[in-house]
Formats: C-alpha cells, sequence, structure tokens
C-alpha cells in the first residue's frame, strides 16, 4: 500500500517467498484436469506447452537456488549434463519423461529452493554459473525476484489456449456467455480497423 513502510508490509524476503510459493501453486493448477496430450502439445507459434513450463521451471528453480549458491541437484538434470538445455530441450517433454515425473522433478526442486531461501538472507551473495563472468555475481534477493517473474509469466495464459481455462479469477467475474459478450465487444472494435479491400491493380 503507497507509504507504507517494510516493517509494516512483513520481512521483504518472506513476502517474496510467499509469492513465489503462490506463483508455483498456481502453475500446478494450471496442469490439472488435463490429459498427456493437453499437458504436453504446443499452443504457441514458439512451441509453449504446460508440461514444459513446468520441466523449464524445475530447472530454473535447481539452477538459481542451487548451482547459483553452491548446492547443485544430484545427480545434475540430464538435459543440463549433456548440454541439451541449450537447445530448448528443457520446454518440452519427451515420450520417455512422463508428466508425474516432471510434476514430481519440480515438487522436488522447489523444496530445494525453499531449503536455500531459508537458510540465506537476500543480500546472501551467489554467482550463476552460465552467465558471463564479468556478471555472474548476484544476491539471493535478485535471485528471488528473478524466478518469480520467471514463474508468473507463461501459465494462465497458456492453460487459455488450450481449453479456455484461466486463473483463480475468471468464474467471479461472469459465466460462459457473460466471456462471449465481452470477447465479441472486442473484436467488435477492433473490426474498425479491418483493413480496406485492396483494389484493382494495374
Amino acid at each position: 500500500m503507497p507509504g507504507a513502510s517494510v516493517a509494516a508490509m512483513g520481512d521483504p524476503k518472506d513476502l517474496l517467498h510467499a509469492e513465489l510459493r503462490e506463483h508455483r501453486a498456481g502453475l500446478l493448477a494450471r496442469a490439472e484436469g488435463l490429459g498427456e496430450r493437453d499437458l504436453r502439445r504446443p499452443v504457441t507459434a514458439t512451441g509453449t506447452n504446460l508440461l514444459g513450463l513446468v520441466k523449464h521451471l524445475a530447472g530454473i528453480e535447481y539452477g538459481y537456488f542451487g548451482d547459483t549458491f553452491g548446492r547443485p541437484p544430484e545427480p545434475q538434470l540430464p538435459w543440463v549434463a549433456d548440454g541439451s538445455v541449450w537447445d530448448n530441450a528443457d520446454m518440452w517433454a519427451t515420450q520417455d519423461e512422463s508428466s508425474e515425473w516432471i510434476i514430481g522433478l519440480y515438487r522436488a526442486a522447489c523444496e530445494h529452493s525453499d531449503e536455500t531461501i531459508g537458510a540465506l538472507s537476500l543480500d546472501s551473495p551467489g554467482r550463476v554459473p552460465w552467465w558471463p563472468a564479468e556478471r555472474a555475481g548476484t544476491t539471493l534477493g535478485s535471485v528471488l525476484v528473478r524466478t518469480l517473474a520467471e514463474t508468473a509469466r507463461h501459465a494462465d495464459i497458456v492453460r487459455e489456449l488450450v481449453d479456455g481455462e484461466t486463473g483463480f479469477d475468471r468464474a467471479e467475474a461472469g459465466d460462459t456467455a457473460h466471456w462471449r459478450r465481452y470477447v465479441a465487444r472486442i473484436d467488435e472494435a477492433a473490426a474498425a480497423f479491418a483493413d480496406p479491400p485492396a483494389g484493382p491493380t494495374s
């Protein structure tokens, strides 16, 4: 709230950690109730998919809160060990990777991260091994903010592209008929800017 002191709002690390936990739960909630095909299929032009996001964020958690602070996962994630992470192997699930395994991996990564967050202060120094050496230095606070932003970025819109379901507040805003009317209004407004028909060419 404007003008409130940090002390009145609570401990900054606890606030950031609570927000991260909330977005983690939101990510997993977006993956609930879907079959294997819908969890895995690409729904954007760049191949984004829900299970791939969970897999990617497992690596983010282990990387930023593990490797950065001298607590790497054991064993190393396969796509990190073989270097295929740099070919986006962390962004989709192979046929051999079950959804249960990927979701379990993410939960384990989050538990590992929570231990790091609990043990350190926001200004505790770390070093991100895959960043350029001249700017690899960081702090727990910076990593918390980065991971929170990364976790919050994608899941709701990807789930909406899969089957129309969105975040927790959709039903509170209106029923299906409400949303159809709402989208129709947006489409009508956009239609006013449709390109004019092409004229005859000489």
